[in-house]
């Protein structure tokens, strides 16, 4: 499929890895590869096999020779849009395109706005005019025709010849050779694939392609995801990315600092992880968090371990257990292994022991654990407001989904085990002096849903933040600082309010940023307590004054497991990292380091 003429007009194929849709995921949507410069359609070829399961996707391939323009090519796209969208009216379209592609792509959701489409642009072409490619197209027809673009001679001919240039005022020879200096090992694979004519061709199309695109960016609503590469040699595409996101109105950005142009073809690179993480999969009109969920994979499981494996190195957390006649063993023997489960519990400062307890039940016993999180981890402001776009990829991948009461609902209906806070964001983001203080409503929020499903409630407590840190600043310490208030707006502007028919403390569920000081750390330590089971009370515990008494008794159970913990902890030989150290260096270091006896 490469620089052998294959003659015919552009075409569709379905990648092999792809054939069939057993194990396709039921109602998946259609997925159109629409490629770069180079044409062949191959680009996704290193994604195929993990997104053959998640899209029934179907590839570009335009061959070396055909000249069909840019508006062919947009129509062509859209009668295959069209026929997509009458065989599943209700799911999107997704249109992933690269360069020229993603122009392609662009102009196609420009021109049916009734459509469901989601777009992934990969370094998109609309960045052409201020591109380097702008200033070498105009002078690849200055290329000897018996000079292929691989050959040493075209290449030293990119290099050398505008070296000898004569100098103008502006020193512009110097400088075009300086652009194809930095351009060559893009163009060599460009080279590879296409002959010199080819080349020449698509650059005139990517010119075109891109000054239509441009005009019509106003009329393009779709969800819209910009992949960026930091070090990409054609085309200034962080830069880009940062202006679509600023133009088109409904666009979020991911940079990938050491990637090139091709990103899709280099090693560390996931595309199905990208759009997992972005929030981007969905099989119908609306993001559905609990029924579009596609669980971690086995690498995306140890992103999520390599994140916190510092964390989890520096405090070796002792995870404990209470069986159902109420002793305390060392381990998750205690958790019930089948859902419904509800895990209730005290949230930790900045929320620590989220990585090291859900990766570590899912290393341990298999259990996937879903948090319900703070809206603030899904919203567009707050990826704007992180020094990284993705910082909260890993939660969405992991299973976190926002917190409300039709997610709450669907996790349950579906016998998950669902992490929930009800201390929300006031505990885990609280003042000196409050830590292992529980925040919670004065009223019950979850007993009566869970008692729906029957749900086994397990109540639990970690301890080890003030193991780790001391508060600096907390929230009252910023108030005082000047203009803090225009910062406090831009963190919560966006943000679901919570719990509005609260007042005080419990109705506070702003985020704001906190001061650390690190300490020599010690240990962190969980106790899951003792399962309370619902099934069979639900009629019971439509009674307000019934589900008001088990919401206090789970509440005193979480209030007993920190205290419990904190007490024990005492008993630890090997509380500090110091003395761990030491014993592993007797043992090994995979040696696991005792503690307390339960």
């Amino acid at each position: 499929m490469a620089r052998r003429p294959d003659g015919g007009p552009p075409r569709w194929f379905s990648p092999l890895e792809c054939g069939g849709a057993g194990g396709r995921i039921p109602g998946a949507p259609t997925l159109l590869y629409l490629p770069g410069i180079d044409g062949v359609g191959l680009g996704l070829i290193r994604h195929h096999e993990r997104l053959a399961k998640m899209f029934d996707m179907w590839c570009l391939h335009i061959p070396v020779k055909d000249r069909t323009t840019f508006e062919r090519l947009v129509e062509y796209v859209e009668r295959t849009v069209r026929s997509e969208r009458s065989r599943a009216p209700d799911r999107p379209v997704y249109l992933v395109g690269e360069s020229v592609g993603a122009c392609i792509a662009l102009a196609v959701v420009a021109r049916n706005r009734d459509t469901d489409f989601v777009l992934i642009l990969v370094n998109p072409g609309t960045s052409f005019h201020r591109s380097q490619l702008q200033s070498l197209s105009a002078c690849l027809d200055l290329v000897p025709d018996p000079f292929h673009l691989s050959t040493p001679q075209f290449l030293n001919f990119l290099a050398g010849n505008f070296m000898k240039m004569r100098p103008t005022s502006d020193g512009a020879g110097q400088a075009l050779s300086e652009i194809t200096t930095g351009l060559l090992p893009s163009l060599m694979y460009l080279a590879d694939i296409l002959p010199k004519e080819s080349i020449v061709w698509k650059m005139k199309m990517l010119r075109t392609a891109s000054s239509f695109v441009n005009s019509r960016l106003h009329a393009i609503k779709a969800q819209t995801l910009v992949l960026a590469s930091g070090s990409d040699e054609l085309l200034p595409s962080r830069e880009e990315a940062e202006r679509l996101n600023g133009t088109l109105q409904n666009c979020r950005i991911r940079h990938f600092r050491d990637n090139g142009h091709k990103i899709l073809l280099e090693d560390e690179f996931d595309l199905a992880t990208t759009i997992k993480g972005a929030g981007y999969y969905r099989r119908s009109r609306q993001t559905d968090f609990v029924s579009d969920y596609l669980p971690p994979t086995p690498d995306e499981l140890e992103k999520a371990i390599d994140r916190d494996r510092v964390l989890t190195y520096a405090t070796d957390p002792v995870m404990l257990s209470t069986l159902p006649d109420g002793k305390i063993v060392r381990g998750l023997a205690g958790l019930p292994r089948e859902g419904p489960v509800l895990l209730v519990g005290y949230h930790m400062l900045m929320g620590f022991e989220l990585g090291p307890l859900v990766t570590g039940v899912l290393r341990s016993t298999g259990i996937h654990i879903r948090g319900l999180a703070h809206p603030f981890l899904f919203s567009k402001s707050s990826e704007q407001l992180m020094p990284d776009s993705s910082a909260h990829d890993l939660h969405r991948i992991m299973g976190a989904v926002p917190v409300t009461p039709v997610n709450f609902y669907k996790l349950l209906s579906e016998k998950q085990f669902v992490l929930l806070y009800p201390g929300g964001a006031r505990e885990a983001l609280h003042r000196k002096g409050e830590e292992y203080k529980l925040f919670w409503p004065e009223q019950s929020e979850f007993v009566r849903m869970a008692s729906r499903f029957g749900a086994t409630i397990i109540p639990f407590g970690a301890v080890g933040e003030d193991d780790i840190c001391d508060m600096l600043l907390d929230y009252n310490d910023f108030l005082k600082l000047p203009f803090y208030d225009i910062l406090d707006k831009r963190l919560n502007e966006d943000g679901l309010k919570l719990r509005t028919d609260f007042t005080g403390e419990i109705k506070n569920q702003d985020m704001h940023p906190v001061v650390l000081t690190p300490k020599v750390p010690g240990r962190f330590y969980f106790v899951f307590g003792k399962p309370i089971e619902t099934r069979g009370r639900e009629k019971e515990l439509r009674d307000k004054e019934k589900a008001q008494h088990l919401y206090l008794h789970v509440k005193s159970e979480v209030e007993s497991c920190l205290k419990y913990l904190k007490e024990k902890r005492e008993e630890d030989p090997y509380r500090s990292i110091l003395h761990r150290l030491l014993y592993q260096a007797a043992h090994g270091s995979d040696a696991e380091v005792p503690t307390f006896e339960p």
